[in-house]
């Protein structure tokens, strides 16, 4: 029997609960529900020191954040929109890749991403999200083809932990099989060219 593929949320903001971390826990829990192994590195476990490539030694907060992303077939990147784009926190964790440059998937290679951004209005989720589509290609990542951009005056979260937006609970979803399909598909493939 195949092995689950693996997907890790990463995103959220200092504060626990955050409309973005709730965003990204609805994709996750879609992607558990269509079979895959989730995991979330959220909220306060972002919170790490500035990435700084001479250090000697990485937090525990580091270490564990990048084991996830090594060890996930796809990835869901969420966050707040701060003046326009990705915030800080996140930003951050994303320059910890850097220590994946010298692995044999480098970065986010061969992973499929799925980026949600959450603002006060249109214009910062819609740039936000672009912003985060760029970073992913620039880490070698495969942005699935829908990515989610999220209004909080005008959409929120259930006490059940859905979107109150059926439209927004669709793309959240719909994003998430994205993610599975092609973290499947690319796993089957590369385990053909291993046997090749």
């Amino acid at each position: 029997m195949q092995q689950a593929v693996k997907v890790v949320g990463i995103g959220g903001s200092s504060r626990p609960g955050s409309t973005a971390e709730q965003g990204l826990r609805v994709v996750l829990a879609e992607a558990a529900r269509l079979g895959a192994d989730v995991s979330l590195v959220g909220g306060a476990e972002l919170v790490m020191p500035l990435y700084d490539p001479r250090a000697v030694s990485l937090s525990p907060e580091a270490h564990r954040m990048l084991a996830a992303i090594t060890a996930a077939d796809g990835v869901v990147l969420a966050s707040p929109a701060y003046h326009g784009t990705l915030s800080g926190l996140l930003k951050n964790a994303l320059d910890y890749t850097e220590e994946l440059r010298d692995d044999s998937r480098p970065y986010l290679t061969g992973r499929a991403v799925g980026c949600l951004s959450v603002g006060q209005g249109w214009q910062g989720a819609v740039t936000t999200l672009g912003a985060l589509r760029d970073v992913v290609h620039a880490l070698r990542g495969w942005s699935t083809p829908l990515g989610v951009a999220m209004n909080s005056l005008s959409a929120g979260f259930t006490a059940t932990g859905e979107c109150d937006d059926p439209h927004i609970q669709r793309q959240l979803t719909a994003m998430a099989g994205q993610v599975v399909d092609f973290a499947e598909a690319h796993r089957a493939l590369r385990a053909t060219a291993l046997r090749a």
